[in-house]
């Protein structure tokens, strides 16, 4: 624990030395979070480690050692499995939590929200315990909410095109090696693909991702829909998010050979009548979006809003209450670290706001 400023709230990072709670230490610098004191912690592997914040060294603990007392906000980056065990005992220490895994986003009494789009719903907290969505559902959420409140949002498509990044350090490094290998045996092969290139055995993504695109991310849902649960979790937690109990949803889930940054392909379905113009004013205004002509991973790596491009009209949607279009989101930044810091900036405001 390391005293930073004389006022403000207590805030630990749980999975501080993981890819997404080094750039959750980079986003509470960049905003300026109000920190009065700042702990790191972690598993014991990880636990000892010294990590350098605003000029000041922070001892990473280990969690299951480590004093819970007189934390205010605990962010999260562990894993569900880990969220399961620590987030409830953070809660009953006192602790607000926002929790970056799937653990707890389908829980009635645990918000889940996205900054930008339904901050009310952390007015009331329950079990001391709020959500970040899955990277892929909150990309598109910016761009879905005013949207569907100017036109009534019926049904979502989304083909996701995720990057490597979202399987965490083991899904880069296998891209990496893939695509080193790949290189090594000539760009001939590369052309003809197939069995040419002798790719090292798939470690983490379950075939190969260099130059290819693998339909299946996470595992099976257990309800005979043959859908994965990452292509579940966009229809739940939109739905949830939303607050459209019986909207219409449905993903495929893709990952691409690409290093950081979701895209998601687009076909809305609304109530009421919408050009792709109507859509262009509505969404010029939005927080947290920006209009481009052609939104791109690499346009989108390192920022902050989501990019969306290519608005059209629908043409398999009867009159013009369709919409296609396509969104770009970095997914380490806004998909979990800066929605995370920016959902503890508005608890802080809401819930200790006689301490900043």
């Amino acid at each position: 624990m390391v005293r930073i400023n004389a006022t403000g709230v207590n805030v630990a990072v749980l999975g501080a030395t993981g890819q997404v709670g080094m750039v959750m230490r980079r986003v509470l610098d960049e905003r300026d979070f109000p920190v009065r004191e700042l702990r790191f912690l972690a598993s014991a592997r990880s636990a000892g480690r010294t990590l350098s914040w605003r000029g000041h060294d922070i001892e990473v603990e280990d969690v299951a050692a480590a004093d819970l007392s007189g934390i205010d906000i605990a962010i999260f980056s562990a894993g569900g499995g880990t969220s399961a065990v620590w987030a409830p005992r953070f809660a009953e220490a006192g602790a607000i939590v926002v929790d970056n895994s799937s653990q707890w986003r389908m829980d009635p009494e645990v918000p889940l929200v996205v900054a930008e789009v339904n901050p009310g719903d952390l007015d009331v907290i329950p079990k001391n315990i709020v959500a970040n969505p899955n990277c892929t559902t909150m990309a598109i959420m910016p761009v879905m909410k005013p949207l569907s409140d100017a036109f009534g949002l019926r049904r979502l498509i989304v083909s996701s095109y995720q990057a490597v990044s979202g399987a965490g350090r083991a899904g880069v490094e296998q891209l990496m090696n893939e695509a080193k290998a790949a290189i090594e045996q000539g760009a001939d092969k590369l052309v003809f693909g197939g069995d040419a290139i002798d790719f090292p055995e798939p470690t983490k993504i379950v075939r190969t991702i260099a130059f290819n695109e693998v339909p299946f991310i996470g595992a099976l849902a257990d309800d005979g829909s043959e859908e994965t649960d990452e292509e579940q979790k966009l229809r739940n937690e939109s739905r949830k998010i939303l607050h459209l109990p019986d909207l219409k949803a449905s993903c495929t889930c893709v990952r691409v050979g690409v290093f950081t940054s979701h895209g998601m392909s687009v076909n809305a379905e609304f109530e009421r009548d919408v050009t792709p113009d109507d859509a262009r004013r509505v969404l010029a205004d939005a927080p947290a979006v920006e209009l481009v002509d052609i939104p791109t991973a690499q346009l989108a790596a390192g920022k902050t809003p989501s990019f969306v491009g290519r608005i059209r009209q629908d043409q398999a949607v009867d009159g013009r209450k369709g919409l296609a279009f396509f969104v770009t989101n970095d997914n380490l930044r806004k998909g979990a670290a800066l929605n995370a810091v920016e959902l503890a900036e508005i608890i802080a405001r809401k819930h200790f706001a006689d301490r900043l």
